[in-house]
């Protein structure tokens, strides 16, 4: 699972640095656009039903929009994690942030992309997730509010699923809390 949750990280910051246009580079300007950190309840009553239990720590980095990403309303690629502080299922993932800005510094974000993770497949324990799957889709939504022109703080909901494609595919969602810092 760990080669597999490094090849992935690999291969997604290949393929983002691939499209990065060059004069950013030559400009010295950072890839990177912003961090998010937080604290989510795990295993939410959401999508799916309730198994696992504790607190999550999140983490994401989020890189400044590619120029061919343009002709899809320029989402900002993403890596991140989702780490259980009590030993339950954990996620690495990367993927796409599209950001719509609200009036009044209020924003909303839709997420998408693609999880591995350290749960289990399929089991007969009644506290844990059968997710049937190695590496699940995921999908998110946060509501955001901008402190100030670089601070921001959000509530973030993320779900998880293999959308069917294996069984057994119980879903997994987490919400919680997030402070961001834009560069």
């Amino acid at each position: 699972m760990k080669r597999f949750a490094s090849a992935f990280l690999i291969l997604a910051l290949v393929l983002f640095c691939s499209g990065l246009p060059a004069s950013a580079a030559e400009a010295g300007e950072s890839i990177i656009s912003e961090i998010r950190g937080g604290v989510f309840a795990h295993d939410i009553r959401m999508v799916s039903f309730h198994r696992e239990n504790g607190a999550d720590i999140n983490g994401e980095v989020l890189f400044v929009s590619p120029g061919f990403l343009d002709a899809v309303w320029s989402p900002r690629p993403h890596l991140g994690a989702t780490v259980n502080l009590d030993g339950n299922t954990s996620t690495v993932y990367g993927g796409l942030t599209w950001e719509y800005d609200l009036p009044a510094d209020y924003f909303l974000d839709a997420n998408l992309g693609l999880a591995a993770h350290n749960g289990r497949l399929d089991t007969d324990n009644p506290r844990r997730k059968s997710l049937g799957s190695p590496v699940l889709f995921r999908l998110g939504a946060a509501l955001g509010y901008n402190l100030t022109e670089k601070v921001n703080i959000s509530i973030q909901v993320e779900h998880y699923s293999n959308a069917a494609i294996a069984y057994p595919n119980e879903g997994m969602d987490n919400a919680g809390i997030r402070l961001g810092y834009r560069f």
